[in-house]
């Protein structure tokens, strides 16, 4: 089992993980909020953390509320820097094209996962090594895993 580390927090509600070996601790709505169809909104969550030099807290989506209902975090995943110690709050976007979405108080808005992040040193140089792939990006690799003619 990877070794945890301590973050200290300030908060009402202590996120916690639903089940043994999850990524992300459940981030709960201090505010409610009505979501109409293609609406966004800024939801409280009542949590500040401060997280050891070298670490990073990442706020991600839950599946369910983007299966069941399209609800997402529009900047996802949303990044908590080290130095920070304002209130996490989360930008939810209701996907859904005709139904509203309510988010009560202590619902489930989020996940925040914490995670060691390494700084880079950037070193300019005027040409960049090659590469198998080079430059070929957005969907260089085609669609589909097998390759049938024009499908690919």
């Amino acid at each position: 089992m990877p070794d945890s580390v301590e973050v200290l927090i300030s908060s009402a509600h202590v996120p916690e993980y639903s089940h043994p070996g999850d990524a992300g601790a459940d981030l709960l709505a201090s505010e409610a909020v009505d979501l109409e169809p293609g609406q966004r909104a800024t939801v409280g969550t009542g949590v500040s953390i401060a997280l050891p030099d070298g670490y990073v807290a990442f706020v991600v989506p839950r599946s369910g509320l983007a299966s069941k209902h399209g609800i997402t975090i529009v900047n996802s995943p949303g990044t908590v820097d080290a130095g920070y110690r304002g209130e996490i709050r989360v930008t939810l976007l209701n996907t859904d094209s005709s139904v509203a979405y309510s988010v009560a108080i202590g619902d489930r808005v989020a996940q925040i996962i914490v995670m060691p992040v390494s700084r880079a040193r950037f070193i300019p140089v005027h040409t960049l090594p090659g590469s198998a792939r080079g430059e070929s990006g957005f969907g260089s690799t085609g669609y589909s895993a097998i390759q049938s003619g024009d499908n690919a």
